[in-house]
This record gives C-alpha cells, structure tokens and sequence, in this order.
C-alpha cells in the first residue's frame, strides 16, 4: 500500500492534490453485467491508495435514463441501479476516507434528464404553466409558431440539430445539448434553493468536493436573442449574474470544508479568473494545458498564461491531460497534429502509438511537477489508447448528432483491462462489457504493469509518490537551449522536458529523482523524454 502524500492530511489538501476521474461505467464491473458499478470502484481502492491518490472524482452516478452518459439527471439524490445504491455510495465514500482518499461527486447544474420529475410536470402542466417557469419554454416564431424560438447552436461539437424542439401543445423548450436534456432556468428562485439543497445532501453525506459540469452556461439571457445579431453580453455563456450563483454555493461548501472544481471553458482569461475570486469557485479545469499541442513554445506559453490568470486570485492551477471528453493523451501525441480540438476528430487519424506512448510518459513527468492540482483520468496511469470503437457499437450522442462525422468520446470510455488472463481482461466476468475492449487490452492489464519497473503504471506510481519533492513554491524557469523546457521548484527539484530533435544536457544536479525514459550512454536527456532532478 503506497503511503499518502502530503496533500490528504492537509485543510487546502486541494491545492496540491492529485485526483483520479473515475468514470464509474467503465472502471470496474463487481457483479457481471458488463456495466462498471460502486461494488467494482470498491474492489479497487487498494489499486487506487497504492497509486497514491489523494482524492476521486466521479463522473455522474445518479439515476439517468443514460441518453448523455449520465449527464442527463432524473434524480440527484438517488444512484443509478446500474451502479449500485446510495447506501453503497456511502460506503465507497467513508472506505475510501478510511485509505486518505477523498470523493468528489459531479454535479450538472445547466440541465437535467427529461425524466426527470420536474420536467414530467412541466410537460403535464402545460403551456403557461408555473411548472413550465422552473425551464425554459417558449412560443414558435412563424406564422403558426412552426420556427424555432432563436437561432442558438447546439453545445455538442459538430452539431446542426436544433437547440429547441417543439412539443404537440405548440410551445418550444431549450436543451443546449441533447433533446433529452431540458436547460434549467436559473432565474428562478426553486432552481437555485434546489441545488444548493442538493449540495448538502451531498457533503452530508460526506463527499469532499463537488465538480460543476458545464459551470459557465447556467444563466441565459431572458430575451433569448439571436446569436446572429451578437448581443452583448453573450446571451447563454458567462452571463455575470453566474456569480452570484456561485457565491451562494460557497457559503453551501464552506460549511462543510468542502470545495468545487468548475468545467469553464472561456477563452478570456481575466473573466476565467472572476470564477476563482476568494468568494466562488476554489479551482477550475485548465483546458488551454490540455488541447495544447506537444510543442515547447506552446507549452511553456499555456503554463505560464495559466499562472498569471490565476496569481490574481490566489486560485491554485489544474493540471489534467485528457479526460471522459478528450482523446486520450497517448493517441493524440502520437499523431501529426497533437492539439485537441473537439471539430478536429475524425475516424481513422494515422497514430504512432510507440511515439505516442513515449510522449505520455513525458507530459506525465511535466504535469506532476508543475504547482497546482493534477487530474489523472482513469486508464492514463496504464498509458491506454483511444479504441476504435465499431460504427454499429459506437453509444455516444455526439456521433449520431454530427451525422456520423465526429467518432464521439466513446473511444476513451472502453472498460479498463484490470488482468490480462481473465475474460474482458479483467473488467468483469460474466456478460462482455458496455463498450468493445480492442484485441490487444490485456497487454495494458494492471496485472502485466504492476511488477514491471519499466510499465508507464511503475513511472505514475513512482511519480505520484516523489512529488512532494516539489513542495508548494512558485515556478522558475531556467535557461534552455530552444526546444527543451527546464524549470526549478523547492529545495532545488527540477523538471527537465526535452521535445527537441537532439538529446539535451541536463542542468547540474546532485542526482536524477526519476526519468520518463532512459538517458543516453553520454548522460543526456533524448527527444520526447523528461526528468525529474535533485540540485
């Protein structure tokens, strides 16, 4: 069992933790159904505390019709049979406590499933109706009302469907994303007084955080205007009455010691700082680090845009290089254009999954070092892959919405190869799981990697537990020829990237902590390597 790291026994633990993001459906199967579920997540906290983690993030366990991957709530307060029971879930969550790991659950504010029991009555109520008010419904445009209420796009990259659909009463309701996905309306006072309800139910129960998914789009504009007139300020995104949204919530958290994460993608810096003022958010995702390219200059840019925006606030960074969303890390740096970008992904990109795999270990290396929280997402310590998924198994809504064109996010939710000589590798034993595992899962099991010094899970396993050696001070950068990235932290730990074309030498040291690879025969560090130093 690996020993807990500085950050579980500390009150700001959340400024320098590492965080696992488990997507539940696809982590560990306990009973055979081919759906991962709590009793799988419990079966492996020895694999996660000996990892060294300090906290798990969940992706949505409630009840969910599954139209979104669970992104699409029908109840809050209860988890999804698939998964387990609420009594379950509070036994993961005090086990997990037990072993120094913390819960935090994700929370989707914008939205909630069209099962759900408030949008049941709104659509009972009918037109006009104060059950209607809790949502947004609106009358057509046209002659009979037969057009939609404005002309705002779907949220789902590479979408043309239509962000209203029109019921048989004639009245028209929002869903940024998915039809099944009904936008909340955040102007009215049950709204709010239902969430922050939701959110004590939660830290009662004794989670540590809360993730807030698509934290920036809660509020629109009461006029709906067009986007083709470009109203200003946007009509759905950052709109600043978010912020005092926020602010309630964390009187809501600061009562339980608990804190938030928030999904904000916004390319304004100075208006992504206001989310992380003293009085909101504690932390948000640094999404300009993950879609960076594997490029020096880029990334020694994204670092230090993403350090000034959050000086202000004194608001720690997050560090995350591929999530439930994004094509994981492996593939995309083993590709031609190693930037993310959700209108970019096509079926059948040529990988160099070798070169892929050696940048991975690199970029884990970089991650790990830099001040500010690190999220790791499940699969990424065992350097898995993105899958091809088959076009008739392929579940994701953002394929069927994009008409086929974008291959969708299921690629990076395959269930995990847990033992290699085991049916589905591991994943569970009975019925093949949700998703198709690709023929050669079992050569990442856990069982082949945990005993292998050289497995991409030794190098995270080993990086999770030196990097305290970093402590909690600021970033300085040293000198590097073009090419390489060096920089010190405390006490003389240094981090060196060289994504050069030549092997660089290291800065003088006293002696290498770890490397992503092995040094050349002269001591120097090659292409698409990093390591970590002593001065």
């Amino acid at each position: 069992m690996g020993q807990p790291t500085h950050a579980q026994n500390a009150p700001d633990w959340w400024r320098s933790a590492v965080i696992y993001q488990v997507y539940v459906r696809s982590f560990a199967d306990g009973d055979g159904d081919g759906t991962g579920d709590l009793a799988g997540v419990r079966s492996r906290l020895p694999y996660l505390a000996e990892l060294g983690v300090d906290a798990l993030w969940f992706n949505p366990w409630y009840l969910s019709p599954m139209k979104d991957g669970g992104y699409d709530v029908a109840d809050y307060r209860a988890v999804d049979p698939a998964f387990g029971t609420l009594a379950e879930a509070e036994k993961l969550i005090a086990q997990a406590r037990e072993l120094g790991i913390r819960t935090i659950v994700d929370i989707v504010p914008n939205h909630v499933s069209d099962r759900h029991p408030w949008f049941r009555a709104a659509l009972a109520a009918g037109p006009g109706s104060p059950e209607r008010e809790l949502f947004h419904f609106r009358p057509g445009r046209g002659p009979d009302g037969e057009l939609p209420p404005n002309d705002w796009p779907s949220q789902f990259a590479g979408s043309t469907e239509p962000v209203w659909t029109r019921l048989p009463d004639g009245d028209w309701y929002l869903h940024l994303f998915t039809p099944e996905q009904p936008d909340l309306n955040w102007a009215h006072p049950a709204v709010r007084q239902e969430h922050e309800d939701i959110l004590r139910f939660w830290f009662e129960r004794g989670v540590a955080g809360v993730r807030i998914d698509s934290a920036a789009l809660l509020a629109k504009d009461p006029d709906l205007p067009d986007l083709a007139a470009r109203p200003e300020p946007h009509p759905f995104v950052d709109r600043d009455e978010l912020h005092d949204v926020y602010r309630s919530w964390r009187r809501v958290a600061d009562e339980y010691g608990g804190v938030f994460v928030g999904e904000v993608w916004l390319p304004d810096t100075e208006r992504f700082a206001r989310y992380l003022r003293p009085d909101e958010l504690h932390t948000a995702f640094n999404f300009s680090f993950l879609s960076c390219p594997w490029e020096a200059a880029r990334l020694r840019a994204s670092i230090e845009a993403t350090l000034a925006e959050h000086a202000p606030v004194g608001a720690p960074a997050t560090w995350v290089l591929c999530n439930h969303d994004v094509t994981r890390t492996v593939t995309r740096y083993g590709r031609e254009d190693t930037a993310f970008d959700f209108a970019t992904k096509t079926f059948g990109t040529p990988t160099d999954l070798a070169l892929g795999t050696r940048r991975a270990r690199a970029a884990a290396l970089l991650s790990l070092a830099l001040p500010g929280s690190v999220y790791l997402y499940q699969g990424e310590e065992l350097g898995l892959p993105e899958a091809e998924i088959p076009v008739d198994r392929v579940q994701d809504p953002m394929y069927f919405r994009s008409g086929g064109t974008d291959p969708g996010r299921d690629g990076c939710r395959v269930p995990l190869p847990w033992a290699a000589g085991l049916p589905y590798a591991g994943f569970g034993s009975q019925e093949e799981p949700w998703l198709p595992q690709p023929a050669d899962w079992p050569s990442y099991a856990v069982d082949r990697q945990r005993d292998d010094p050289h497995s991409v899970l030794t190098l995270y396993r080993e990086a999770v537990a030196a990097r305290p050696v970093f402590g909690d001070g600021p970033l300085t950068w040293l000198p590097a020829p073009d090419g390489v990235l060096a920089f010190s932290r405390a006490d003389g730990a240094i981090c060196v990237v060289n994504l050069a074309t030549t092997p660089a030498r290291l800065p003088a040291h006293s002696r290498l902590l770890l490397s992503s690879g092995p040094l050349d025969d002269t001591g120097r560090l090659p292409q698409d390597t990093a390591a970590w130093l002593q001065a």
